[in-house]
């Protein structure tokens, strides 16, 4: 157990979830909106980007494969709870967890703060660990089985635009490698020591974090280490058939969320390669990885027009259009559900509550 000078206040979690934070993020994105039309726009782009009952029925699916996205994270997050978790109580927990993802760094993502939401919602710190951990795995899981199976079955020329075969000189190449080499080297580590040596790899966390230039957070690295520890326990246990029905969810989710892209091109244009287009996707989160800013704004738009503008007709502008409408759907929705959640959840978990006077 943890002491209690160790738990989180109000103040420190409100700042670090703050519903203000989502300014900037917003503002990266459309500042590079701004200077992709300012730099490089044609008006006939609208032309082409036409609102008729077609374009609306596949935005509406695409609104339903978002929905279908989020549902899978909630069934995910049931089957590891052994359904303690209602429906609502999922949703909240995974509305919590994107807010945070959308206004942190993607190599930081919502993970760290997800414990404290699974926990203040009636699980012990130790199973909250477990659980938070577990959806780390398989989603890293997901990635590191998808990728090569992509790069085995699609042309990789198609893939990464190249003709003689892969090089580190091709720029969508090289940040997918690196991307998944950070995913590899992740799920590894993790997989050691949540199911082989949880004291080990702490020891070894501690000592890396030993080094000068990092030592400032050794004691973060250090309550990772036991959160490991208390995972290892609860997870080493769970059946074959519990870790399926996990991954199959896991999937589930990550899949809805790569056809998003289809449906909205649909809206407006002819796609002959789904599969190519889906693939693209997945390597494009990959690559989002990297990204330093807050919910990969700007990089990700960066990314979007460059890697599927092939998808697109040639006509200045018209793929930061749809870079823009697919933020609309996937990103931005949930800095607004988590800018009205979040601060009544901080009061309700962290604020005391006044005695009643008698």
């Amino acid at each position: 157990m943890r002491d209690n000078k160790n738990e989180p206040t109000a103040k420190s979690i409100a700042s670090r979830i703050s519903p203000r934070k989502m300014i900037y993020p917003i503002l990266i994105g459309l500042g590079f909106v701004g200077y992709m039309i300012y730099n490089n726009f044609d008006v006939k782009a609208f032309d082409v980007v036409k609102f008729t009952w077609n374009s609306f029925f596949w935005i509406m699916v695409a609104i339903l494969f978002m929905a279908f996205r989020d549902l899978g994270y909630v069934m995910r997050l049931r089957i590891l709870t052994n359904n303690d978790f209602g429906w609502k109580q999922a949703l909240r927990v995974i509305m919590l967890w994107e807010f945070t993802s959308a206004i942190t760094p993607s190599a930081v993502g919502g993970t760290g703060l997800a414990i404290i939401y699974v926990n203040k919602e009636g699980i012990g710190i130790g199973r909250s660990s477990a659980i938070v951990m577990a959806t780390s795995f398989l989603d890293e899981l997901y990635f590191i089985i998808m990728f090569p199976l992509l790069i085995l079955f699609l042309n990789p020329g198609k893939l990464f635009f190249v003709e003689d075969g892969l090089s580190f000189a091709n720029e969508f190449f090289y940040f997918a490698v690196i991307g998944y080499s950070i995913k590899l080297a992740y799920i590894i580590v993790l997989s050691y020591g949540l199911f082989k040596n949880p004291r080990g790899l702490k020891k070894l966390l501690v000592g890396i974090f030993k080094l000068r230039f990092i030592r400032k957070w050794r004691y973060g690295a250090a309550i990772a280490g036991t959160e490991i520890i208390e995972s290892s326990k609860e997870l080493k246990t769970k059946p074959f058939s519990f870790w399926l029905k996990a991954f199959i969810a896991t999937a589930f989710s990550w899949t809805s969320r790569y056809w998003v892209v289809n449906a909205l091109f649909l809206a407006f244009f002819i796609v002959d390669d789904h599969v190519l287009l889906f693939a693209r996707q997945l390597v494009m989160w990959i690559m989002m990885l990297i990204s330093p800013t807050p919910g990969g704004s700007g990089f990700t738009e960066f990314v979007f027009t460059e890697y599927l503008g092939d998808f697109l007709p040639a006509i200045a502008g018209i793929s930061i259009v749809m870079a823009t409408l697919w933020r609309l759907i996937t990103y931005y929705p949930y800095l607004v559900i988590g800018s009205i959640i979040v601060p009544p959840w901080v009061k309700k978990n962290f604020v005391p509550k006044e005695k009643d006077s008698e």
